[in-house]
């Protein structure tokens, strides 16, 4: 990923503004005007919020309720965070951002659906005077800011783990690598990242890209890449995300495999960490969403209120067509059998009761999680 190091970040929003005012007098006049009705609004402000979709629980889970919370801390319960999700259909999250448009909200937070397809719709939006946050994936268009995590080194984490728990038998069969959808642009680093640390350190047998990250499809392109290479040869599988690792582990108990090979993860999903308990997958990436949440809710309040962002800036990264975006990455961390209780659980995202069911209560109280 292409970052420098800290600069100042003029929001822009009361100079789009300007634009759409220029009829009623002067560049300057109609900024002042922008500014002055910006103060008047105050903490009054309506914050749009478009999500991708609901398959990840990640996202209705933890990002929603995160920055309601922080959107009502930042403005003393009077912003109003006005909400929608694609469902991972990217001419429906075009069209919530036209309806957003239309509800004259101060700012978006848009976490794409597909990058590229979000270009039109972020324009349309800075046209009508409304500062946008990319949120978790980096979209096109004249995006203000944008916070994630540092994608590239998450694939380098995932990576690093595959290749830890293969040994000394790295080189003995070969792995698959399942990496995420083509239209989002995290999977392309964390595909780099993670070929940065495994390329000639293990054999990749089948490489796949998953459709809509779906674990279904993740499951049947599993299933052909046993059938291509041999179950008994597949000594570890990279797995871009906890949901695919979840159809991943289903082919390779339908393929009979009574040992499972090592599958890494992503996202810390309930489902993943269990899997980690039960022994069935190797380790998933915590990726924190608080502080992830938080950037993005005082950006956007921020910038609603036509104030500079600079001072909450930590880094600045290049898209396809926006360069220089000022950003927040957040560090990562590998989720392990061995430290679920100094994340997640220490974290509050889960409790151990809501790990360790039945299901899982034997395997939880040998890791000591009960």
């Amino acid at each position: 990923m292409n970052t420098r190091m800290r600069r100042a970040a003029v929001a822009v929003a009361a100079g789009a503004m300007a634009v759409s005012l220029a009829a009623c007098g002067s560049a300057k006049e109609a900024g002042d005007k922008t500014k002055e009705s910006g103060a008047d609004k105050g903490d009054a402000i309506k914050v749009g919020l478009l999500l991708p979709e609901n398959q990840t629980a990640r996202y209705e889970k933890f990002d929603k309720p995160l920055i309601e919370k922080q959107v009502a801390d930042l403005t003393r319960g009077k912003g109003e965070v006005v909400y929608a999700n694609a469902k991972q259909d990217a001419t429906t999250q075009n069209s919530q951002v036209d309806t957003m448009i239309t509800n004259k909200v101060d700012v978006l937070i848009i976490d794409a659906v597909d990058s590229k397809a979000i270009a039109g719709a972020v324009k349309r939006a800075k046209d009508a005077g409304i500062p946008v946050v990319a949120y978790d994936r980096l979209a096109e268009g004249p995006i203000d800011a944008y916070t994630s995590f540092d994608n590239e080194e998450v694939g380098k984490v995932q990576g690093k783990a595959l290749l830890e728990a293969l040994g000394d038998k790295a080189k003995d069969g070969q792995i698959v690598m399942m990496n995420g959808s083509v239209t989002d642009p995290n999977a392309k680093l964390f595909k780099s990242g993670a070929h940065s640390v495994l390329d000639g350190k293990v054999n990749i047998g089948k490489e796949y890209d998953t459709v809509e990250w779906k674990p279904e499809n993740a499951n049947t392109n599993m299933a052909a890449a046993l059938s291509a290479i041999g179950k008994d040869k597949v000594v570890g599988v990279y797995s871009a995300n906890d949901g695919m690792a979840g159809g991943i582990i289903t082919a390779l108990k339908a393929a009979g495999l009574s040992t499972l090979p090592p599958v890494t993860g992503q996202d810390a999903e309930l489902a993943g960490v269990q899997r980690i308990v039960a022994g069935e997958q190797f380790m998933s990436v915590y990726k924190p969403y608080a502080p992830e949440a938080k950037a993005a809710a005082e950006m956007a309040v921020a910038l609603a209120k036509g104030e500079k962002i600079d001072g909450l800036i930590s880094s600045n990264v290049d898209s396809p067509t926006t360069k220089g975006v000022p950003s927040v990455l957040i560090p990562v961390v590998s989720l392990t059998k061995n430290n679920i209780k100094d994340t997640v659980i220490k974290d509050g995202v889960y409790t151990a009761d809501e790990i360790c069911t039945d299901k899982y209560a034997a395997a939880c109280t040998t890791l000591g999680l009960k």
